[in-house]
């Protein structure tokens, strides 16, 4: 495996503020530009794990890349430009603090919150006699307020107005576009023999208007499953569970280890075998969502490359 990213600490031309996020560290230049480093940190509940993820941060980056141009003609994104394989740069918007999280299926917390009893999901009613994995007759929406720091919040449409984090117009615009997002992901996805079950999106104001922002149907913020598996097991004719290509087998993992992020929980270690297995999950995601070979970019020093590449992308562009 080549060496991970664990964190960045750049200082660019102009730069005027810099935020470690979850998973990427975000500079900002001339106060209207963004820099997004995708490190290859990963995080499950809320919390980041000890350990980095070799190619993670360039299977996000590049991922999410694919999909902003092939879904421009739907929603205006933040994208200007990738000048290395583990960053993007564009546009900086206001956030608007939703997450708007569409589900397709019955999976992941919608399942563990269903299992455990619950029918309505951020004001969206569902039907008894629902099992794991299960396609709903339509896609889904449950928001859920964008915390800075902690976990973020469900949400239904009628508490977004009431809290004015987006108005009622806002709401149908983010609704619209998201669905019509997730209809495109899944039909990318199909076309390459997979099936996304559910994703997330943030959206920001740019000059007036609402702009997509951040990643966009990466494993990280969708759930991923080969589809032959998944249909065979909907339809009843196969035991095994489908497999999944996305971050939610590492928090299997660690559930099965006894950690959900509760208070007074230890992250339990992450064997370096376990940590290759993320990375190869990663890169094959890749190659089966985009259709393409992945090319591990291996530095001796992958902070100085993308050191160069971004100085040389502000030195020609802005």
């Amino acid at each position: 495996m080549g060496t991970a990213i664990a964190s960045t600490d750049f200082k660019f031309p102009r730069q005027t503020s810099l935020y470690h996020g979850k998973v990427r560290d975000v500079y900002t230049v001339n106060d209207d530009l963004l820099i997004m480093v995708a490190t290859d940190r990963i995080s499950a509940f809320d919390v980041i794990l000890a350990k980095p993820v070799p190619f993670k941060g360039q299977v996000l980056n590049q991922i999410a890349a694919h999909f902003l141009e092939k879904t421009s003609d739907i929603v205006p994104n933040w994208l200007q430009a990738v000048p290395d394989p583990n960053v993007s740069v564009g546009f900086k918007a206001e956030p608007v603090l939703i997450e708007m999280i569409v589900r397709g299926s019955l999976v992941g917390s919608a399942w563990r919150e269903y299992q455990a009893g619950v029918r309505e999901l951020c004001g969206t009613r569902l039907p008894e006699g629902l099992r794991e994995y299960d396609v709903f007759k339509e896609p889904i929406i449950t928001p859920s307020t964008k915390a800075v720091e902690g976990h973020d919040q469900n949400v239904s449409p009628a508490e977004i107005v009431q809290k004015n984090l987006a108005t009622s117009a806002e709401w149908d615009e983010l609704a619209d576009y998201a669905l019509k997002l997730f209809s495109r992901g899944q039909e990318m996805a199909r076309a390459q023999g997979l099936v996304l079950a559910d994703t997330k999106y943030e959206f920001g104001r740019l000059d007036g208007q609402l702009v997509l922002i951040d990643e966009l149907h990466t494993p990280d913020s969708s759930r991923y499953f080969y589809a032959d598996g998944y249909d065979n097991y909907v339809g009843g004719d196969n035991a095994a569970k489908p497999k999944q290509l996305s971050k939610e087998f590492v928090r299997a993992w660690l559930m099965e280890r006894g950690f959900k992020g509760e208070a007074g929980q230890s992250l339990p270690d992450l064997s370096d075998d376990f940590v290759d297995q993320v990375s190869e999950r990663y890169i094959e995601l890749y190659e089966q969502l985009v259709g393409q070979p992945f090319i591990r970019h291996e530095s001796t020093d992958i902070l100085e490359r993308i050191s160069k590449n971004i100085n040389h992308y502000l030195e020609v562009s802005v």
